[in-house]
This record gives structure tokens, sequence and C-alpha cells, in this order.
């Protein structure tokens, strides 16, 4: 292309180019590319001159050649498909005509500040350096799938799609992108639609603070089989719509602290077999919508029981620790609310986590929970048999109520029969007779004091001893089967 077949706006860029000066369009600091912006030929740089700088400009000795241009319009398409391009592209508060197409474009640096575009296709690009596009508002998809960037990705503060607009892909598509540092979308960065990163590897970590997500009944962020070398952090982030983690893979954790998660009738966190160091909750409302989270595995969940929403699903969850500290009852209720029903394994769960933090008694509650639990789903006579354990021993998980019971019957024995004692039965023969030792005779099945072989009761006196032999029995194969589970859950 001939210099003399550009415009005055195109020289001035094409003159900066090679010495890597910045070419500013603006009449402010604050003119940016707003939707009602009409900038005419005075700062309008068409895209093709752009394309032959980056492709074939001059160079000049001792200078590097950056294309860096501030507050233009570019019009026409920017092609640069399967283009290698040497030079880095700084744009700032540039408005776009077309969507950039940069499929298996290979790009030393690209750097889009608070441009207006109306989409990027950029399959398969690769950087040398980081991605950005902070503060960028962008109308249509933005499609990075297959990207690699061998940098970071800068999304802080950006609006993608508009509200209402329905897209048939994702808004942003960073599906199977490899970021060799980290993905910053935070900073007010706002979605309409989805947000895909299924399939990425990112070595470093994942920022969504103060971000808005928004898809109200469908998918806001789509990240299944995702692998972070740090960690996902999404303080504050507001998603109106499902979160999507199944099977990612999060060493570091995941920070959701004072986050909003919103999807009404519908699943608002889905992160089954994720594998994280942590699930950190803290001081997040209330979920609206289900948290289904079978078989995932987190070393620490941070979760307090009013974040949990109605609806749960829980089987195959394992933790190792738990937070907050709270009544080990609260989160029973948790356990109730999973829409699979009973699920033993949530309790046994539950218990190994109390165990691994020593508190023995809050692991006893939750054994005991299980066995009223699972009481509800068995036949009226394993019910009723359930129900004469839980009265007497708490099913092996409260034994002093067995001390309690046995106690309770032996003064009523021992007095009864202080004030009216049995006969004997072979006169000069019996021995001296104990209320006590006579009462122990009829309630210990097994023990011998020989009271009760000398001694027989009459009338009332005799169905009293009858019940307590009953009860004794009763008692001894309750405490036994009791003590048979703790240990063996021991």
């Amino acid at each position: 292309m001939e210099i003399s077949e550009l415009t005055a706006a195109e020289r001035r860029v094409w003159e900066a180019f090679p010495l890597g000066g910045t070419v500013d369009f603006r009449e402010g600091p604050d003119d940016a590319p707003g939707p009602d912006a009409d900038w005419g030929p005075a700062r309008t740089v068409r895209a093709e001159v752009l394309r032959a700088l980056l492709l074939g400009g001059a160079a000049e000795e001792g200078h590097t050649p950056v294309l860096r241009v501030t507050g233009a319009r570019v019009s026409g398409p920017l092609d640069l498909q399967y283009a290698e391009v040497a030079t880095p592209i700084h744009l700032k508060a540039c408005l776009f005509d077309d969507i950039p197409e940069l499929y298996r474009a290979q790009l030393r640096q690209l750097s889009l500040t608070r441009c207006r575009l109306p989409g990027m296709h950029a399959i398969a690009l690769r950087v040398d350096g980081s991605l950005r596009m902070p503060e960028c508002r962008v109308l249509g998809p933005v499609r990075l799938g297959g990207a690699r960037i061998a940098g970071g990705v800068t999304l802080y503060g950006a609006h993608l799609g508009e509200p209402g607009a329905a897209l048939d892909e994702p808004v942003l598509a960073l599906n199977h992108i490899t970021v060799e540092d980290d993905i910053r979308a935070d900073q007010g960065f706002t979605a309409h639609g989805v947000v895909r990163l299924e399939g990425a590897a990112i070595a470093g970590r994942v920022d969504f603070d103060d971000a808005v997500l928004s898809n109200p009944g469908g998918t806001v962020l789509q990240a299944r089989n995702l692998t972070v070398g740090s960690e996902l952090h999404a303080a504050r982030l507001a998603a109106r719509g499902r979160v999507d983690l199944r099977g990612a893979r999060i060493p570091a954790g995941i920070g959701l602290e004072q986050a909003s998660l919103m999807n009404p009738g519908g699943i608002a966190l889905r992160a089954s077999s994720l594998v994280a160091g942590a699930l950190w909750l803290h001081r997040t409302p209330r979920i609206q919508g289900t948290v289904t989270l079978r078989g995932a595995q987190v070393d620490f969940l941070y979760v307090a029981s009013d974040t949990w929403p109605d609806e749960v699903r829980l089987d195959g969850f394992t933790y190792t620790r738990i937070g907050p500290r709270e009544p080990v009852e609260r989160r029973l209720e948790v356990l109730e609310r999973d829409t699979d029903g009973y699920v033993p394994f949530a309790y046994e769960q539950l218990t190994a986590a109390y165990r691994n933090m020593g508190d023995d008694a809050a692991a006893r509650t939750v054994q005991l929970a299980k066995q009223r639990r699972q009481r509800a789903t068995l036949p009226w006579y394993a019910r009723a048999w359930g129900h004469l354990q839980d009265v007497t021993v708490g099913y092996g998980f409260r034994p002093t109520r067995a001390a309690v019971w046995l106690l309770s019957l032996l003064l009523a024995g021992a007095v009864t029969y202080a004030v009216r004692p049995p006969t004997a039965l072979k006169r000069g023969e019996a021995p001296d007779f104990n209320p006590v030792f006579y009462t122990l005779d009829l309630l210990l099945p097994i023990v011998s004091f020989g009271q009760e072989q000398a001694y027989a009761s009459r009338g009332v006196y005799q169905w009293l001893a009858y019940a307590l032999i009953v009860l004794g029995w009763t008692l001894a194969t309750t405490i036994a089967a009791g003590v048979t589970r703790t240990i063996s859950r021991q």
C-alpha cells in the first residue's frame, strides 16, 4: 500500500508505527466509544491499513515497531487469519465497525483496552505474550476456543453481550484454551450469556471477583473438566444462572465468599466429581437453586448451614474438615434436604469429618441421627425394635441411658421388695434376703447372686419380677446390639 493512498488519519498511524509511537485521536481523556459514537474521517482508520502495517510495515533503525492507536474508528474487518505478526498490538478506546478475524493467527501481544467491538473471532489464536481486553464492550460472542496464551488473559471490567439477547453460542468461549498465567475477569466483569471454560487449562488462577454472570434459567459458567494450577476465586460474584464445575481440578480450592448464586427452580451449583483443595463460601447468602456435589472431593468444606439451599445432592461427596463451627444439629438439617432421600454415605462422611477434628460427641450424634433416619425406611416390626434401641441406649451412641434405666429399675425393685420381701423357698437354707441383689438377679440375665433361686414372690409382686426379667433381657439385648454397632464403626 502506497502512503499516497492514505488519509490524513492513516498517515499519522503509518508514520508512528516504525517508531513505536502512539497516535491519539481522542478529544479528551474521557472520550470513549459509546453506543452513539459517530466518528468521522478525521479519526477513521481502515482495517486494511492496519493489516498492511502489521504484516509488512517498515522498521526504523534503533526503534521497535509497535502499533499504538487510541480513540480511532477501525472501519472494515481486521483480517489476520493464519497471519504471523511479530509486532505488538495496542489499541485503546477504539471503535470497531466489524468483527476482528484472528482465526489461527500468531501474535506477539494483543491489547484491546476500553474498545467497542461487535464480537471477536479468534479460535486457535496463538499469543506469545498476554491477551488483554480490559473494560471492553463487546456486543457479540468472543470466540477463543483452543487458543494458546503464553501470558495471562485480562478481562477485568469488560462487558460482553446484551441483557435479554438470545445467543445460540457462549458469549465468551474459552473452551480448551491454554493459559500459562492467570485469567482475570474481575472488577465488574459482566457477561450476559454463557462463559465457557470447558476443558481449559490455566496454569495460574482464575479470578471472578465482583463479576456479574447473567443468563437466567440457563448456564452462566460452564467449566466442566477445567484444570487450574492455583485457585478459582469468585468473591462477591453475582451468578444469575447455573454454575457448572463438573470434573474440575482446582488444587488450591474455590473461593465464593459473599457470592450470590441464584437459579430458582434449577441447579445453582453443579460440581459433581470436582476435586479441589477447598470449597469456601464464607458469609455467602442462602443459595437459590439446587446444589449438586455428588462424587466431589474437597479437603476443607467451609459452608454455613444457612448458606445451603432447600435442595441438595450429596451422595459420594467427601471432605476432610468442615467449618464454620456450629451445632451439629444444624448440619444434620442439611442432610435431610437431600433430594435422593436417605443417603447413608452423607452421614458417614459427616461422622468421619467430626472424628478427624477430634469431636467424638458430634460424631456420635450424627450416627444416632443416621439410625433414626434409616428407621423410617424399615418395616413396622424393625421400626419398633429401632424405637426400643433408641429409647434405651440411643442405638449404642448414648450409653449413659442404659445406666439410667438400670439404676431406675434397680431402685424400683429394691424399694418394692424391701417393703414386701418374697417368701423363702426352703426355710433355714435360704441366704439372708437382700432386696438389692434380689432385684439384680432378676435384671441381669447372666450374673447370679443366689437370691432369685432362694426366694419367690407372690401375686402382683411375682408379675413385677416377671417384668424385671423381661426388661433386663431387653436392656441387655439392646446394649449388646448398640455396643456391637459402636465397636464396628471404630
